[in-house]
């Protein structure tokens, strides 16, 4: 298997579920497409201009998920985890069709996501990858939170830290080496709240379909999931797995460092604006087996799962 080369998923692959927010039951169907064509939602509940493209510039919302719109008003919210479980198997390109506006929540992670995709298998064509190399570092702050972004050779970097008054989240660190390191615990980890933010949660629309079925909930220093919690990090990595599903809004797999404290889909989608916006600060290049002995893909990740 050339790991350089685009990618897409050789059968359709379904899902069906309830959205977190909206609480609704939704039906998406993930399927195989052509060479070049990146990754592109669907709405079928809709008849026209239902194409709507994960693109960080058309990112419409960042609170507690990731909206994108096209221009019609056409929405697909809480994309964050599947955009992460494509970015990590290397799909290139796919064709996401759904009927409603926001993706299945399934159990809070993108393990799901993972096995089913991996059981449908990934289609290898002749086309080679592309990728974004950080030429220079870009930050953006937001108060005592950040996130900055700057050159590397050959891999995505990801540090990132959470602080949290909570005494059992409390200060949570983790650095990845995305294309080496063993991503299990990333893609199992699930999102997280806190009790007494519940209802303040679903009072402003959100959540309303959340349960212990599909996210953590702590409360003072009880986790009040029965199975506890999946991994020792999972609250920090919960976050690196959103993070990744953001970065993937850019468009192609990015070999960069990325460093953040405290951050969210906020801050991932103003720091992608602000690097695309001078040249300077990025490269696209396009990859080919013979000039690049790395792989550019997490092979332990397809490995360990399938």
């Amino acid at each position: 298997m050339s790991y350089l080369t685009q990618k897409t998923i050789k059968n359709n692959v379904s899902f069906n579920g309830i959205a977190l927010h909206s609480g609704v039951n939704v039906n998406l169907c993930i399927k195989p497409a052509e060479e070049n064509s990146g990754i592109v939602f669907k709405r079928v509940d809709l008849k026209d201009n239902n194409l709507v493209l994960p693109n960080f510039m058309n990112v419409t919302n960042t609170s507690l998920n990731t909206t994108v719109e096209n221009e019609f008003g056409a929405k697909v919210s809480t994309i964050e985890h599947l955009m992460g479980a494509l970015f990590g198997l290397g799909v290139d390109n796919a064709l996401i069709e759904i009927d409603n506006e926001e993706v299945p929540i399934l159990d809070g992670s993108a393990k799901v996501f993972i096995e089913r995709i991996i059981k449908a298998g990934i289609k290898v064509s002749n086309a080679p990858i592309k990728i974004i190399k950080i030429n220079k570092e870009v930050q953006f702050l937001d108060g005592d939170r950040f996130i900055s972004i700057k050159p590397s050779t050959l891999s995505l970097d990801i540090d990132f830290e959470i602080k949290y008054k909570n005494e059992l989240i409390g200060n949570q660190r983790n650095i990845v080496k995305f294309y080496e390191d063993d991503l299990n615990d990333i893609y199992n980890s699930r999102t997280f709240c806190l009790y007494e933010d519940v209802e303040m949660i679903k009072q402003n629309g959100f959540a309303k379909g959340g349960s212990l079925e599909n996210a953590i909930v702590v409360k003072d220093k009880e986790v009040l999931n029965p199975e506890g919690l999946r991994n020792e990090k999972e609250f920090v990595n919960h976050k690196i797995l959103d993070c990744i599903g953001d970065l993937y809004t850019s468009g192609y797999r990015i070999v960069a460092s990325v460093t953040c404290s405290q951050g969210g889909h906020f801050l991932t989608n103003q720091l992608l604006r602000k690097v695309f916006e001078n040249k300077d600060n990025f490269s696209i290049l396009e990859i080919k087996e013979k000039n690049l002995p790395h792989t550019l893909i997490n092979k332990k990740l397809l490995r360990s799962i399938a």
